[in-house]
């Protein structure tokens, strides 16, 4: 089997920060000034423009986050005498921001850089328009900060709903997403399961990058899924509508036969809903599969087979008692 190594937090979710070299590659973004040999990181998802701190409001100043600097703050802080700059910029700075960034090309004043160096912070420069920017910055970093985990299970797109397949290891999930593929559908991730909440209830599945467009199949081994039956048959990544729990048949355990008891997973504080189906000797699982995709497909568009049959049931049995 694949093996995944990575630092975890208590609750099994990924500790992330983004280093501002990288920010600075992604984004294209011009260096005006950074300390030497100091690694610098961002925590929060969010900006600020702190044009408050520049007029001298310090209270609930949002320093974690990194400053955007745009051409209404460049054009007040300009209007302020000498000394009552010094003092704000050496107010400022001696906040431990992540970085100050100045949009739309302007001029970085040597005032500024020199507090900048005081306190060893670090300035970066754009030309890009102040609004843009912080769009694109903000999306930047909820994608890289979004929280997420990785999950033992096989995820796959079918009829272009996203089915997380989990259970006990050889209880036929590789096996299943091949037969899958066979049938026409799209192979995103097998064995580890790379997941990010984008949304308050949206979660996007993908493969690691090593393991992308792999299946591991016992008594075969490792097989190229893009190779074998092309791009067609792949996706880099899938949202996560649906969790199919594989489990080995049970004699003495009820299952659902009409469909109406719902049950519900949780990942990354997201209610998925969950289907427990039983495996043994000829059941078709991938079919069942289909059936399962379609049905939760069917009910998202308003029409729920389970609830239809037991009131169709309820007036017949209401018809016999009259």
């Amino acid at each position: 089997m694949f093996t995944i190594i990575s630092e975890r937090d208590n609750n099994m979710n990924f500790i992330d920060k983004v280093s501002i070299k990288e920010i600075i590659k992604d984004l294209e973004l011009e260096v005006v000034y950074m300390p030497d040999n100091k690694e610098y990181y961002v925590y929060s998802q969010d900006v600020n423009r702190p044009g408050l701190q520049y007029a001298g409001y310090f209270e609930h100043f949002a320093y974690d986050r990194i400053q955007i600097i745009g051409r209404a703050e460049y054009n007040y802080f300009s209007y302020l005498d000498a000394e009552r700059r010094e003092n704000v910029l050496d107010k400022l700075f001696s906040y431990e921001i992540p970085a100050l960034i100045v949009t739309r090309g302007l001029e970085v004043n040597s005032d500024v850089i020199k507090y900048a160096k005081k306190y060893g912070r670090i300035i970066l420069s754009t030309k890009r328009n102040t609004t843009r920017f912080i769009n694109r910055l903000s999306n930047y970093l909820d994608d890289r900060m979004a929280p997420h985990t990785t999950l033992h299970g096989v995820l796959v797109d079918v009829y272009g709903i996203g089915v997380l397949i989990k259970g006990e290891s050889s209880i036929g999930k590789s096996e299943t997403a091949l037969e899958l593929v066979q049938r026409g559908h799209r192979l995103v991730a097998d064995d580890a399961v790379e997941i990010r909440r984008l949304d308050e209830s949206v979660l996007l599945g993908q493969s690691p990058e090593l393991l992308r467009h792999f299946l591991e199949i016992r008594g075969i081994g490792i097989i190229d899924v893009r190779s074998l039956y092309g791009a067609g048959a792949v996706k880099n990544s899938k949202t996560i509508d649906l969790v199919v729990h594989l489990e080995a048949w049970n004699e003495d355990k009820y299952y659902d036969r009409l469909g109406l008891d719902k049950e519900f997973e949780e990942i990354l504080e997201v209610s998925v809903e969950k289907l427990v189906v039983p495996v043994k000797p000829g059941r078709n699982t991938a079919m069942i599969i289909e059936v399962a995709a379609m049905n939760f497909r069917q009910k998202g568009m308003g029409y729920d087979a389970a609830q239809e049959f037991t009131k169709k049931l309820s007036q017949l049995i209401d018809t016999k008692k009259c």
